[in-house]
């Protein structure tokens, strides 16, 4: 895989809710606040209630911003012992909460700690809501994603192709979601070498995007990256250039010249033309990127 494509991987999943490479679906913790009326005390003492709920959300999210994984654990742990105790470990947003933490032992590599936690929401959620709710999908999407960085194409496969179908179903074919899932079926083919199975997807996903979001929002620049990439590892680079160079127009005035996203972008172009030996043309882009990432990061 591009070493490009994963560093994109990195910044978006820090900043951005659909990531190059493995596309995600952001969920936010769902509670209804006149439930949640009762004082928790969490295993350090400390007494949690209703008016923790948003601090603690808010929490999570900057520790992840920051890449502080460990606090942000901590964090969807308090968080979840409040849904347990006062919503029932059998609720929504129990399941959404199971889903987070999965998600975080994911990024670190703990894919033991992480799989039971994403069967356990599966589980919840087609209890609760159904069998093709699109919060299924959002799990499915999750659970496949986690066997496929473990190399288990078998069963990542038809856990995607299931969500997929979901999404087509309940949401229509033309929704983003459907394009996210065809973008994460995507991927795996890529990931096993299946490059005429991979570019139609990307294809179609891009075609979704461009006429439910517009020619110019982030998310088209994750998608042309994608399919760029995806004509870098064929060698293709004649295909590659003018795709990636759209995806940076797209970064840059959609989230500014400086944002992780941007240098990204110039990443992908910088090793496009590294790897045809480009040096000069490769260099100052390296630079400009670096000193993005710096400032940013």
């Amino acid at each position: 895989m591009n070493p490009a494509r994963n560093f994109f991987a990195l910044a978006a999943a820090l900043l951005m809710p659909v990531v190059i490479g493995r596309a995600v679906i952001t969920e936010i913790v769902l509670a209804d606040p006149e439930v949640l009326i009762k004082q928790v005390t969490a295993s350090d003492g400390t007494a949690l209630t209703i008016d923790d709920l948003d601090r603690l959300i808010k929490e999570t999210i900057q520790a992840k911003e920051v890449g502080d994984y460990q606090k942000a654990i901590v964090m969807v742990e308090k968080i979840l012992l409040i849904q347990e105790m006062v919503l029932g470990a059998e609720h929504p947003s129990t399941a959404t909460s199971l889903n987070n933490l999965a998600e975080l032992y994911t990024v670190q590599g703990l894919y033991d700690k992480a799989e039971p936690l994403f069967l356990r929401a599966l589980s919840i959620r087609k209890k609760a809501l159904g069998a093709e709710h699109p919060s299924i999908a959002i799990s499915l999407n999750n659970l496949a994603g986690l066997y496929e960085k473990q190399g288990l194409y078998s069963k990542s496969e038809p856990l995607f192709e299931r969500a997929l179908e979901i999404h087509e179903k309940v949401l229509g074919a033309e929704h983003p979601y459907t394009a996210t899932s065809l973008n994460n079926l995507a991927v795996l083919y890529e990931s096993q070498g299946l490059y005429n199975k991979a570019e139609p997807l990307y294809l179609r996903a891009l075609k979704i995007q461009e006429k439910a979001l517009g020619a110019e929002h982030p998310d088209i620049a994750t998608s042309l990256n994608n399919l760029a990439l995806l004509y870098d590892t064929q060698g293709l680079y004649s295909k590659a250039e003018p795709i990636l160079k759209r995806a940076l127009l797209i970064a840059e005035k959609a989230l500014g010249a400086e944002h992780p996203n941007t240098a990204a972008s110039l990443i992908n172009i910088a090793s496009l033309y590294h790897e045809q030996g480009l040096y000069d043309k490769a260099e100052p882009i390296y630079l400009r990127a670096l000193k993005i990432v710096e400032y940013a990061l």
